[in-house]
């Protein structure tokens, strides 16, 4: 695959093509093609989460005067999975995602979240290769620049946050969440996961990730009348 394009849209030209390609590869492809020579992108993923974290969480603490929760909700609001997979869809990412077939025909959050895991082990391949302040330029450039449009929206508070402030609202208790099951292969794995304040389970949530289902829990969280 050629990945001049994809390197022309997000401005960085990798030293290291086998990384750029190996952020690209999700765990289903090496399932259908056991000869692929790269590893899948997780191990990205998990290094380019915590990079884009620190970067975030930098560019609000020096430029935004609020107290650490709302820090914290605006963080979220700029990484949660929907808004990383938008970038994702913008970049194009959605065209060189190496995809099992089957996996190649999903869509709605399953296909989201994939998406925001590419970008997620993008920003660490880009990390590796070209080091802190070359990812610095690219997270500000498509990331940090989504937030006027997240405060304008007034799309701060993502479902779990708004939940906890309901529930030490009414409660005076952080909510917490545990996962009741999973199921299906590793490249493919479905979670429920519930949200509990206190002992009490409030509500469950399904998702192809465990942020997912607890975003998902916390979604019908919101629904219940009386906490």
């Amino acid at each position: 695959m050629d990945l001049t394009a994809l390197e022309t849209k997000i401005n960085v030209k990798f030293n290291d093509r086998n990384l750029l390609q190996s952020a690209l590869t999700h765990r289903s492809y090496l399932n259908e093609n056991r000869k692929w020579p790269l590893p899948h992108n997780e191990r990205l993923e998990f290094l380019g989460d915590a990079v884009l974290e620190l970067i975030t969480t930098e560019y609000l603490y020096r430029n935004f005067p609020n107290p650490e929760g709302e820090l914290t909700n605006l963080r979220s609001a700029l990484v949660n999975y929907k808004m990383l997979s938008e970038i994702a869809q913008g970049l194009g990412l959605d065209d060189f995602i190496m995809l099992s077939k089957g996996e190649a025909k999903d869509t709605g959050r399953a296909r989201q979240v994939i998406l925001a895991n590419a970008i997620e082990a993008l920003i660490g391949a880009i990390y590796i290769d070209a080091g802190f302040e070359v990812t610095r330029v690219f997270v500000n450039d498509n990331v940090i620049t989504k937030l006027a449009g997240v405060l304008s929206a007034g799309k701060v508070l993502d479902p779990k946050s708004k939940f906890q402030e309901l529930s030490q609202e009414k409660m005076g208790i952080t909510p917490h969440y545990k996962v009741l099951a999973e199921w299906g292969p590793d490249h493919s794995k479905s979670f429920e996961v519930g949200v509990f304040v206190g002992d009490r389970q409030v509500a469950k949530g399904v998702g192809s990730s465990k942020q997912e289902a607890e975003i998902s829990a916390a979604e019908n969280g919101l629904k219940v009348q009386d906490l």
